[in-house]
């Protein structure tokens, strides 16, 4: 595990907002001159602690979608079962993310669907497909409360 200081948190919290910023701006907003500062953006990226550099799009503006999270439960709890929906879930353009969790569900997933009835079908196809779904929840969402990524916050991450 590599070990961080309070530069290297700053400037992994000012990237993840930012990440357009030029070199000199950050290596000021870190209180570094541009040489250092740069030189830890390297070693973040070539440690893997920086992975890439995205934009993110608002996809709304191209084509409105609606979200829609679901709660999964599988019939059956074993690697191939798994593995099975896992891989649906894959092929799936309209699943944007997709975790397991423990807590009595097996998944949750999110879609991107153009309407709900679209969404709704998909679910018939993915229900009577060798899935293995068992039940599912629909939580279809009317708003988004807060999306943005991850901030690192040098004071109460000292200990990384």
């Amino acid at each position: 595990m590599m070990k961080l200081d309070r530069y290297d948190l700053k400037i992994l919290d000012i990237l993840s907002r930012d990440g357009r910023i030029t070199k000199s701006k950050l290596a000021e907003a870190i209180n570094l001159s541009v040489s250092p500062c740069w030189e830890r953006v390297k070693r973040l990226e070539k440690a893997g602690v920086i992975e890439g550099y995205t934009a993110r799009i608002n996809a709304e503006v191209l084509v409105p979608r609606n979200p829609v999270w679901v709660q999964i439960e599988l019939k059956q709890h074993n690697a191939e079962s798994f593995a099975r929906f896992e891989a649906l879930v894959m092929q799936t353009p309209e699943v944007t993310e997709c975790v397991a969790v423990g807590g009595g569900v097996d998944y949750l997933v999110k879609f991107e669907a153009r309407t709900i009835d679209s969404y709704q079908r998909m679910m018939d196809k993915w229900l009577v497909s060798e899935a293995g779904i068992e039940r599912y929840f629909t939580y279809i969402v009317t708003k988004t409360v807060k999306h943005a990524p991850i901030g690192i916050d040098a004071e109460s991450n000292a200990d990384l």
